[in-house]
């Protein structure tokens, strides 16, 4: 039927490497938020428990993208609208985390920030050599591909408060990368909704067969 057009798969050989790649990135992230979840709360560091919160969402966001390879342009641009959405409402949870302590307090360890968020940022750059052959392939690996970038930076952030922890003695660096992780995160998000509502406006604009 025409109508089902939208939600066919078309199981050819790059979509079969797509998924390949997208259970890659997605198991990757996973181990991510479990281990920066874990020494997060071991080491009372409001950075790493939102680097933690952004892999889950992105874990969630590859679950999405993985459903979208090869669907159609309209299928790819809900998924991505639908990473978007998750990524910010992340974001706003870990800004409620950062509030919360500011009034209870932290002890967060500089030196487990610093070791965490490096071995984070190796196993990124893994990530990027993996979606980098896919840039092209669909707004849902777009949106992958900032998920990642924006987690490099993160992590950057990250290791410079964990520095100035030790430094300065105070967890104040601690609860500003938090606050800056969660604004990389809905900046990310943002991104990924334009990015979905242009290929959703070019989907629309383009005559009936060309939006597969």
């Amino acid at each position: 039927m025409p109508g089902d057009e939208e939600t066919e798969i078309r199981l050819d050989a790059r979509n079969v490497h797509e998924r390949r790649t997208l259970r890659w990135v997605l198991e990757i992230n996973f181990t991510q938020f479990v281990v920066a979840g874990a020494v997060g709360i071991v080491a009372d560091s409001t950075g790493l428990l939102g680097a933690a919160l952004d892999n889950l969402g992105d874990a969630a966001v590859y679950a999405v993208s993985f459903y979208a390879v090869g669907r159609t342009v309209i299928a790819k641009a809900r998924a991505a609208t639908l990473s978007g959405v998750l990524l910010i409402l992340v974001a706003l949870g870990l800004l409620a985390e950062v509030l919360r302590r500011f009034f209870v307090g932290a002890d967060p360890i500089g030196l487990a920030m610093i070791i965490t968020a490096l071995a984070n940022a190796a196993t990124n750059l893994i990530i990027l050599r993996l979606l980098r052959a896919h840039r092209a392939h669909g707004v849902h690996f777009k949106a992958s591909w900032i998920f990642t970038t924006n987690d490099m930076v993160a992590n950057g952030g990250i290791v410079l408060s964990g520095l100035l922890v030790m430094l300065l003695k105070s967890p104040i660096p601690d609860l500003m990368i938090g606050i800056a992780v969660a604004a990389i995160v809905i900046k990310g998000g943002w991104d990924i909704l334009r990015e979905a509502r242009e290929a959703r406006d070019s989907a629309d604009r383009a005559p009936q067969g060309d939006r597969g």
